[in-house]
């Protein structure tokens, strides 16, 4: 692809994104819908315009989900967050064993073997904490408890999910899950985090300083932006997600005098990348999945169903054990663990990779993610839309 085919692209990708964000939200829908749609539209099997895996695009991507998580990080308070810790960690573990259990018990009952069982339990248990913190940011909900509740758990099930995802891949390799690689694993998710966030609100206030001292254009911004990517760096250095990293960096920066100028100077940057990471997210989705006049897909689709519903089920468990015990609070967090996005794709991807999974299952649980993506901020909506 030549830079100006690529520039055209991008410019396909802004109006198409805006314009049906735009339409959405008219209906009374989050604008990250129309994003999704948009991608669809543009993707492999549709229009064919737009290849997620293109790598320029893939990076621009994901810089596009730090710059989002760094935000949401930015307009967190860590002391809120702290506060409903027990009831995240709660949350979240719930929000990984009920899925597992009933991914692992669907898959046996549908005659796999135990080893595809496990994988697909796996898959069921992430969480893209992307696609709920955006429309949480959208619906004008982050200074919620539910909102806290579930931004807590989704980085909980990040950890969590890295400590699976370790285990299924010992089953795989070597027929044996290693008890050291498990809590080595843990240890340094959970070590980056204290690290990352205590360290940070002791060394960047003295580097603010010094940027208000140098007093450079957009040198705020560049600390800033430069910090998330740094963070990022040394998350995915301790085996834990970029995003985490990101997460953190905003978090350290809300506790500091220029939380406010920092949160304006990133926007114009969230408003560039942020709709690219959706447009790519819809466009790696096949609607050809979906036809069931093709041969092969009713097995997909029956599949996919299933594991959907199990996949809804197992996340709207999660919230029945928050509290206080309002109905809609619990129901807020259950409906926002549910999208998988790319990390269910990530956990299902090793397990093709690996032989244990296949084409036929892989296909629908791509459905799933694809599924439990776009039904989650609708559902919010009518949620938080109640009175």
């Amino acid at each position: 692809m030549t830079f100006p085919d690529f520039l055209l692209r991008l410019v396909v990708i802004f109006a198409a994104a805006k314009l049906l964000g735009y339409l959405a939200n008219r209906i009374g829908q989050p604008p990250v819908l129309g994003e999704l749609v948009a991608g669809v539209l543009l993707g492999v099997s549709v229009l064919g315009f737009v290849d997620p895996t293109q790598q320029v695009l893939h990076a621009f991507a994901e810089i596009g989900v730090l710059i989002l998580l760094f935000e949401i990080g930015l307009e967190s308070e860590l002391e809120d967050l702290l506060r409903v810790g027990w009831q995240a960690a709660l949350v979240g573990a719930v929000g990984m064993v009920a899925p597992f259990a009933l991914g692992y018990v669907l898959m046996t009952l549908l005659g796999y073997e135990t080893i595809t069982a496990v994988f697909i339990g796996a898959t069921l248990t992430a969480t893209s904490i992307g696609i709920t913190a955006r429309v949480l940011s959208d619906l004008g909900k982050m200074d919620t408890a539910a909102a806290k509740v579930i931004i807590g758990a989704a980085v909980i099930d990040d950890v969590l999910g890295l400590v699976i995802l370790s285990v299924v891949q010992g089953l795989v390799v070597t027929g044996e899950v290693s008890a050291f690689g498990i809590a080595k694993t843990t240890a340094l998710a959970v070590g980056f985090l204290v690290v990352a966030i205590v360290g940070g609100q002791v060394a960047t206030p003295r580097l603010l300083r010094i940027v208000r001292v140098i007093d450079i254009r957009g040198g705020l911004l560049l600390f800033s932006v430069g910090l998330a990517m740094v963070f990022a760096v040394l998350a995915h250095a301790a085996g834990s997600a970029t995003i985490v990293g990101a997460f953190a960096a905003g978090l350290v920066l809300a506790k500091t005098e220029d939380r406010h100028p920092i949160t304006e100077r990133v926007k114009p940057v969230a408003d560039f990348f942020v709709p690219l990471f959706f447009v790519t997210i819809g466009a790696a989705v096949d609607v050809r999945l979906f036809n069931p006049f093709e041969a092969g897909n009713w097995q997909v689709l029956t599949s996919a169903g299933l594991l959907i519903a199990a996949a809804v089920a197992g996340k709207l468990m999660s919230g029945l054990v928050v509290r206080p015990t309002e109905r809609r609070q619990r129901l807020a967090v259950g409906v926002g663990m549910i999208p998988r996005g790319e990390v269910g794709l990530v956990f299902a991807g090793v397990g093709l990779a690996a032989g244990v999974v296949t084409q036929a299952v892989y296909a629908a649980v791509v459905a799933m993610v694809i599924a439990t993506t776009f039904l989650t901020p609708p559902l919010l909506k009518v949620i938080f839309a109640r009175r």
